[in-house]
């Protein structure tokens, strides 16, 4: 018996765990229903933790922190007539007393509320349409929307420019992003080779820092965020609008303080010199990755003029420097498939694709990347402090579990430990040319550790790098905002910085808590809404691949969709068992990346869910009503 620290995850089913870390090991113990009541997904607890027949359990929790302020829910009636808010059943177990509210409540409706010590005051309804996206923003605590507060301080804040700000209006200027995209913050200018064959990239970030003062309340709303989160059908910005979408974006012949690094890129792909420094720039036109898609399939799309044609002729010339120098150190460059899901008007899934990432993806990742590991080598030069991205190798036991995942799929890998950068890309060649890149994608999700923000510099080792950060994307990431500050405070004088500060390693690891939320919260949208399209096609085949074998049965990716469902052992014929890294049957057996046909059998939308089998489902029989004799 122990106490322990720890944080609380709710189960859909009432039960719950309490989570924690102990060295690099995750730990969990379970919690029976009746201890949760009272509290919340994510309460951080302090509670007794006993080892019995099935493993931990907890009991006697108490509460530490609760990180939220509001509740998400539906409005029910309770035993004793009274309106009660019922909250997602994966962030509480039973339902919360309402004490009042801002508007006349029914029953049925969804709300959110403002947490009370003995209830909830309920705020606001939740459109019909915005229920599921709300339930996972309050599951993850997904701060939205802004306080009004936060959007007045937002309208009022003054730039702040300073001394030593470049013109640099005069260069051509450009923006590529996709269509939908309101918050720019990124732009290329680019100067042709000289006689020795280098050339000079001016990348151009939005100037976040001229415009959220630092401790504002603007400032201290996109702390506490650390990221946007990009939800389908429901973007919840770092940044107010006001400032995301409108002072702070690039826009197309608008003046816009930027700060600038200047890259100078030998013509081998070798980044010789680096320079940063604040500037003013005036976008050109702005570029839809459509567009340069066009242009480097040779085709020059319509309404560009000459001087944005010789930009993106050098830009290609740039980005080719690049991958080349890329290729030689190794690391992962994928190809990347994502899964594209198109909404109809009543955020309904209409159609989902696998879509692979594009060479303007590619040439503007490049550009980035390259720019991110310019500024990082920068800071370390200068004894700077940084918020690093780091991302380890994986240990001897992964590699050996991708080397097994590989074998079983019919390659010869001859993995060593520690395995390095460019072993890795000579698998990525490999499975690329067999056309089984989004089947590599999903093993080396399980196999490799997430990156991670740190004020220790060190290796990302899925991009082959010795230093890499966030300076790009400022309006979208704190992570990226910080690294300006630091960048701006050393330019005007700054030298007392110290490079393994505290505080800046607390904000880091703040920033790695929110960013995981995030990406939680992204695939829980994903999964409700892939199994809200598969609700619609039970019955139907389709031809996937094996990605995962479980205890329970194979994980399936389906073909040209980038969906996943579960395949159970129960829906295999004959007698199975799972032995190692392969489901074994009787006659035969399955492993990763083996091809299976398979329908879509029952679906769960709450949950997520898609299960498989390899017949098709028999139609359900309607029960005929009996005629009621008079």
């Amino acid at each position: 018996m122990s106490t322990q620290k720890a944080t609380i995850s709710v189960h859909s089913r009432g039960f719950g765990f309490l989570e924690w870390t102990e060295g690099s090991q995750r730990r969990s113990a379970f919690v029976p229903a009746p201890e949760l009541r009272g509290f919340l997904h994510l309460d951080e607890v302090e509670a007794t933790v006993r080892r019995d027949k099935k493993g931990l359990a907890a009991s006697d929790l108490r509460l530490l922190s609760r990180h939220r302020a509001t509740l998400f829910g539906q409005v029910t009636r309770g035993r004793k007539g009274r309106l009660e808010l019922t909250p997602d059943a994966e962030v509480a177990n039973q339902p919360w007393r309402i004490l009042g509210g801002d508007l006349e409540l029914k029953e049925g409706m969804h709300v959110t509320a403002d947490l009370r010590d003995d209830g909830v005051h309920v705020r606001a309804e939740v459109p019909p349409e915005e229920v599921e996206l709300q339930r996972i923003r309050d599951r993850y605590l997904i701060r939205h929307p802004f306080a009004e507060s936060v959007v007045r301080d937002a309208k009022k804040q003054k730039p702040r420019r300073g001394e030593g700000r470049r013109d640099l209006r005069e260069l051509t200027t450009l923006t590529i992003d996709a269509p939908s995209s309101r918050d720019l913050d990124d732009a290329l200018s680019v100067q042709p080779a000289g006689e020795d064959g280098a050339m000079r990239v001016f990348v151009h970030i939005a100037d976040v820092d001229s415009l959220v003062a630092e401790g504002s309340p603007v400032d201290e709303e996109a702390r506490a965020r650390g990221t946007s989160v990009y939800l389908a059908g429901g973007v919840t910005p770092m940044l107010p609008r006001v400032l995301s979408e409108e002072r702070l974006s690039l826009l197309p012949r608008t003046d816009r303080d930027v700060l600038t690094a200047e890259l100078r890129v030998d013509a081998e792909g070798e980044i010789t010199s680096v320079d940063l420094y604040p500037a003013t720039i005036r976008s050109d036109e702005r570029l839809s990755y459509e567009q340069v898609d066009q242009f480097l399939a040779g085709t020059d799309p319509d309404g560009l003029d000459d001087e944005l044609l010789d930009t993106l002729s050098w830009l290609r010339t740039l980005s080719s420097r690049l991958a080349a120098v890329r290729a030689a150190r190794g690391g992962v460059s994928f190809d990347r498939f994502e899964t594209v899901i198109e909404l109809d008007d009543d955020l309904e899934p209409v159609q989902i694709n696998a879509r692979r990432q594009t060479p303007a993806n590619s040439l503007i990742e490049r550009i980035m990347v390259a720019a991110n590991e310019a500024v990082a080598g920068w800071l370390v030069n200068r004894g700077l402090p940084g918020v690093f991205r780091v991302h380890p190798a994986p240990d001897a036991h992964r590699v050996a579990e991708l080397e097994a995942s590989l074998e079983r799929m019919g390659y010869s890998p001859g993995l060593a430990v520690p395995l390095t950068p460019r072993a890795l890309s000579a698998l990525e060649t490999q499975l690329g040319d067999a056309g089984l890149q989004p089947v590599l994608q999903e093993i080396l999700a399980q196999v490799l550790d997430k990156a991670r923000y740190t004020v220790h510099q060190g290796e990302h080792f899925g991009l082959g790098s010795t230093g890499y950060l966030h300076f790009t994307s400022p309006i979208r990431r704190y992570a990226d905002l910080m690294v300006h500050r630091i960048v701006k405070a050393y330019l005007q004088g700054e030298r007392e910085l110290d490079p393994l500060s505290p505080a800046i390693e607390e904000l880091a690891q703040h920033l790695n808590d929110r960013s995981a939320r995030s990406a939680k919260a992204e695939a829980a949208r994903r999964r409700t809404l892939t199994a809200r399209w598969a609700s619609k096609r039970v019955g139907d085949a389709f031809a996937g691949h094996v990605v995962a074998v479980k205890p329970f049965g194979l994980i399936v990716q389906l073909e040209g969709t980038g969906v996943t469902g579960v395949l159970p052992t129960d829906a295999l014929p004959g007698d199975w068992h799972h032995e190692g890294h392969r489901l074994v049957g009787d006659d035969d057996s399955w492993a990763i990346g083996d091809r299976i046909d398979v329908h879509v059998h029952t679906v769960d939308t709450q949950r997520g869910r898609i299960d498989l089998s390899t017949e098709r489902p028999k139609p359900r029989r309607r029960r005929r009503r009996r005629k009621r004799k008079r």
